[in-house]
């Protein structure tokens, strides 16, 4: 176990050029948000995305919005945002529910293959503001070239009946998991949400690395179920190559990894 205060990269075991999707619910845009910060802070040059869709005032909490609605000038585009912010959230359009179109798959494909990105951080999916979610049959949409998968998870469902007030999907995630509806959320039914084939970690390139970050530590009094879970998370799925314990209002991150015979 490793406590990490404040240093998100180091937790995550970033390297010095990343393709990020960031799944599940409980923390997500919490994540891209921070992770982009702190990256830009370390000098590094950062487009954030989505290949779904975020609300507008999320986009524009940037240093700088690109909109790319198609065609071969939006690379030119982005690069002059980079140029000129380092950070920058890049998408399509402006859609009339309030919300930013994202880019398609490819495009994120193509950013990360130019040589002034560094990091591509994408929120592949959506949770509708709950802690836990099931993918649907379309999501996550995760591109070809994404080198980290991180699965969030809120903390805040350990200990909670199984509903929809905690659960999006729920009629997913009780095929997923077993579970039925005002089953208690334990860690040994949370685990199986992360399943490569159905769960968060869906559609994960094979080649990409695999990382859970369990959210707000803080609202817990005692650590021992979220330690369980991880237990329990790095035990069931051995791609994963870390849990991450997390508390953004700490800024404190402790990284449990994988006990390996041998």
């Amino acid at each position: 176990m490793e406590i990490f205060k404040e240093d998100l990269i180091a937790a995550l075991g970033l390297g010095p050029k990343e393709h990020l999707a960031v799944v599940g619910g409980g923390g997500k845009t919490t994540l891209c948000f921070a992770l982009a910060k702190a990256l830009r802070l370390a000098g590094a040059r950062v487009v954030s995305t989505t290949t779904t869709k975020v609300w507008a005032e999320e986009a524009h909490a940037f240093p700088r919005l690109v909109l790319c609605p198609g065609g071969g000038s939006g690379l030119e585009a982005v690069k002059k945002g980079l140029d000129e912010a380092g950070n920058v959230f890049v998408g399509r359009g402006l859609l009339e529910n309030g919300k930013v179109e994202g880019i398609p798959w490819a495009m994120a494909d193509d950013l990360f293959r130019e040589p002034w990105v560094e990091y591509v951080i994408i929120e592949a999916d959506g949770a509708a503001g709950r802690p836990v979610k099931a993918p649907a049959a379309h999501e996550p949409v995760i591109p070809e070239s994404v080198t980290l998968v991180i699965a969030v998870m809120g903390l805040g469902a350990l200990g909670k009946p199984l509903g929809p007030d905690i659960v999006f999907r729920t009629a997913l995630f009780k095929e997923l998991t077993g579970l039925d509806e005002g089953d208690i959320l334990n860690p040994e039914g949370l685990a199986k949400a992360f399943d490569k084939q159905a769960g968060l970690f869906k559609n994960a390139p094979v080649s990409a690395r695999k990382i859970v970050l369990l959210n707000q530590l803080d609202v817990l009094t005692d650590d021992g179920a979220a330690r369980d879970l991880a237990q329990c998370l790095t035990a069931v799925h051995p791609s994963i190559e870390r849990v991450v314990l997390g508390s953004f209002r700490k800024k404190e991150f402790i990284v449990i990894r994988p006990e390996r015979d041998g």
